[in-house]
């Protein structure tokens, strides 16, 4: 009995699409992240940051452009390195709002992540919804959105809070006294 499918050759309905490449390859290469970061122009001289970053050495940056190209957002940058690498770094990075409510967020949502990177894009998406809502205009916004990014990544302390402007705010309980 003969294929007509040449020898080891697999079928285009049983490879995954491409959905389920990006989601394999951001559980291994991407990052969702979100920082408060000081700014002396913002309200409480704090900002919160969001970005969807994925990187690869720089020699892979057509990967990258091709995730830059699907999404229809976002730029790709190279840096260099100040490691044992022999390539620079490229980076696929999408920081507007807007781009990653409308494409990121629901494309994750509908193809989700399978490693811990699901619970960091969940809470990613959660501080994203608490910003839509106003949150980070407030001081105990601020402290709800900086608790929760030590829960993402590396789960480092947060600087703001441990500001003196984060320890010196009354409490919600002490407000009500």
């Amino acid at each position: 009995m003969s294929s007509e499918n040449p020898s080891g050759a697999v079928n285009q309905q049983e490879r995954p699409g491409i959905e389920q490449w990006i989601v394999g390859f951001v559980d291994g290469e991407g990052c969702f992240s979100i920082s408060v970061v000081r700014n002396r122009t913002a309200k409480f001289g704090w900002q919160v940051q969001h970005e969807f970053v994925v990187s690869q050495s720089a020699h892979s940056t057509s990967t990258l452009e091709m995730l830059q190209s699907f999404f229809g957002c976002g730029y790709v940058y190279e840096n260099e390195r100040h490691d044992n690498h022999h390539w620079p770094l490229a980076r696929y990075v999408v920081r507007r709002r807007d781009d990653l409510r409308k494409k990121i967020v629901p494309f994750f949502g509908d193809n989700p992540l399978i490693t811990a990177k699901r619970s960091d894009f969940e809470l990613f998406r959660q501080v994203l919804d608490m910003m839509d809502a106003g949150s980070h205009l407030r001081q105990e916004g601020l402290a709800a959105i900086a608790s929760i990014t030590e829960r993402m990544n590396r789960k480092q302390r947060s600087r703001f809070l441990e500001s003196s402007e984060a320890i010196r705010q009354p409490s919600p309980s002490d407000a009500r006294r």
